[in-house]
């Protein structure tokens, strides 16, 4: 009977050490992937080639209702994204920047367009987790302004090779809405760059040349 009280004692203490943090937040780490298409473009535009991307950052979770199911997302990222297109981007004798389509007549084994942003994002953040319940729905959205610090188009052919890293027209500050949706680590992302990559560019022919991106693909989640 003494052992037995003793082993009851014991398992009391035992379950009361057990304690559930109700201060719980959900910092994260993340990675995504993504794969590219371009609206705002000007007619006969076609992504050939690799267009992807992919970004990794921390974000800080800041509940803000008692059940902590609720809650804003602050962070910083960085992105790198690449766009194989038939849009040539070169310079003119008068170092102005020239815009131009290229037919299927051309040929040519390189003609892409790379960037490299530090971003900022601002989420929105439901999810169906508990301070004990670890893999759980989520629906996460808000915007992620950006800085491209980095850009280069690059374009080669036989006996010829054209790289331009300055370009006037080119808008180096990011505004893009995001949407990410899923279950435990792996989510579906979406977003949209509202903010155009270039400014009153035309095209040889005065077309105009806005370049948004669509983001497509794949976001981890790692606590």
């Amino acid at each position: 009977m003494l052992l037995c009280s003793l082993s009851t004692i014991a398992q009391d203490v035992v379950n009361d050490s057990i304690s559930v943090d109700n201060q719980y937040r959900e910092d994260q780490f993340y990675i995504n992937v993504t794969y590219n298409i371009v609206t705002n473009t000007p007619s006969n535009f076609e992504l050939r080639g690799l267009s992807g991307g992919f970004g990794f950052g921390y974000i800080r979770d800041i509940p803000v209702n008692a059940k902590r199911n609720l809650a804003l997302g602050l962070g910083l990222g960085f992105s790198f994204n690449q766009y194989g297109q038939n849009l040539f981007i070169g310079e003119s004798s008068s170092e102005e920047t020239v815009f131009s389509v290229l037919d299927d007549n051309t040929d040519y084994d390189v003609n892409r367009f790379s960037t490299a942003t530090i971003e900022v994002p601002l989420e929105l953040r439901w999810r169906t987790s508990t301070a004990t319940k670890y893999k759980f729905w989520r629906i996460y959205t808000g915007v992620r302004v950006g800085y491209t610090y980095w850009y280069h188009s690059t374009f080669t052919q036989d006996d010829n090779k054209v790289s331009q890293s300055n370009i006037s027209e080119f808008e180096p500050l990011r505004f893009t809405p995001f949407f990410s949706f899923g279950f435990n680590k792996i989510n579906f992302f979406a977003s949209y760059t509202v903010s155009p990559f270039f400014k009153e560019a035309k095209t040889d022919l005065d077309e105009a040349v806005g370049f948004n991106p669509v983001n497509l693909g794949l976001i981890f989640y790692i606590l």
